[in-house]
Formats: structure tokens, sequence, C-alpha cells
């Protein structure tokens, strides 16, 4: 499985078979203006959206004529399958921003989670129903989702041998979300990339968990 980053919450996912995903793409200058990410411009097969929002639900945005599931419940592509656990984006139980789903994506290999705009810790339930997971994508930002405390927690919860954070502060955004270094701080083994991209294996992965942080490419 290979990733990259494009920014915010965005990353393209390329599964064993070569099937490319797309997740949670973004708007480049919606809420005037404060998404500063360049445009995706990445042609996928699949175009998959934790929510609406413009900052992760700008389907429309990605080139040619991918399949697009916005709060999908499952899907299988070729040898991939693609799975939604249905969440709140609040604490609230979805009445101040709505709806949030989990999206895991199995390739035969690896377990991949995006968390979305997750806004509150994970239940039992919702832990059970992502089961094994390899990789995790979390945001880390707060005031819109988990915060750098809640995040840990969360990490703690489901367990990942490899952790990726998102949706934190850069030069890129304007919203009042804080810089990913508060998270990092909760995280005994961090490791900065070079490259957006990450390639890993099941042979790969590390025997303790790490987290990665990576550079955004837009």
């Amino acid at each position: 499985m290979k990733l990259t980053y494009f920014g915010h919450s965005c990353f393209l996912v390329q599964a064993q078979d070569g099937t490319k995903i797309i997740l949670d793409p973004y708007r480049s200058g919606a809420y005037d203006g404060a998404v500063k990410y360049g445009p995706v411009g990445e042609a996928a097969d699949v175009v998959v959206a934790s929510h609406e929002h413009d900052d992760h639900g700008a389907c429309d945005t990605v080139p040619g004529n991918p399949r697009i599931y916005v709060h999908p419940d499952h899907i299988t592509i070729g040898n991939v399958t693609i799975t939604g656990i249905h969440v709140a984006h609040d604490d609230k139980g979805g009445r101040e921003r709505g709806k949030n789903t989990l999206i895991v994506i199995d390739d035969g290999d690896l377990r991949l989670a995006h968390l979305g705009d997750l806004g509150h810790i994970l239940d039992e339930a919702a832990v059970e129903a992502l089961g094994r997971i390899d990789v995790l994508l979390v945001p880390v930002g707060g005031f819109f989702t988990i915060d750098h405390k809640q995040a840990a927690q969360v990490v703690e919860a489901v367990n990942p041998r490899v952790v990726i954070p998102m949706h934190y502060k850069t030069d890129r955004v304007d919203f009042p979300i804080a810089k990913v270094d508060l998270f990092l701080a909760t995280q005994p083994r961090v490791e900065h990339k070079d490259s957006p991209t990450l390639e890993l294996t099941s042979a790969t992965l590390p025997t303790e968990r790490i987290v990665v942080v990576l550079p955004h490419a837009r």
C-alpha cells in the first residue's frame, strides 16, 4: 500500500492491486481562502469522503470519472474493500456538526483507517467495528475535531502499528486548529519524512508503534 499526503485530511491511497483511492479531498480556496493547499489535481479510481464539508468532501474537484462515495457503508472494488463506520462529527451526537464516517480500507495486505473529522473519543463499539488497524490516519488539531490529548487516547484504543497525523495547523490553512507538535509530544516514537509518499507492506510494518509525519504535497 502506498500513501501520499496532499494536505489537511486528503490522501491518495494506492492499494496492493493498483486501485487508486482519494480520501477526503478539500476544495482549494474554500472558506474564504482559509484552505490554501493547492488543488489535488490527481485522478483516481475511487473518491471517498467522510462527510460533505468543503475541506473534506469536495469530490467534484478530482479529475477524471472516479466512483464517488460520501459516508460509505461497504464497497468492494477489485481486491479492495472499503467499509464506513458512522459516528458523530462532534461530542454532542452530531447536533452541532452532523455525521462523520470512519473509513477502513483493506487491500488484502494492510488495513488502513481514516478517521475523517472525528470530534469525540471512540467508544468500545466503534473500536471493535474498526477491528485490526495497521495504519491510522488521525486528526489532531482540535477545535473542529479531537485535540492532541484525545487523539492520543484514540491511538491507544485502536493500537495501530503506524500513525499518521492530519488536520492540523500549517502555513496552508487558516483554521483555528493546533500545530502537530502538541500531539507529537504525547508519542514515544516519531519519525519525520522528507517525502509526502510512504510505502508500506505487512512485511515492513514496524514491530513497535510509530508516528510518521508526512509533509504535504500540495
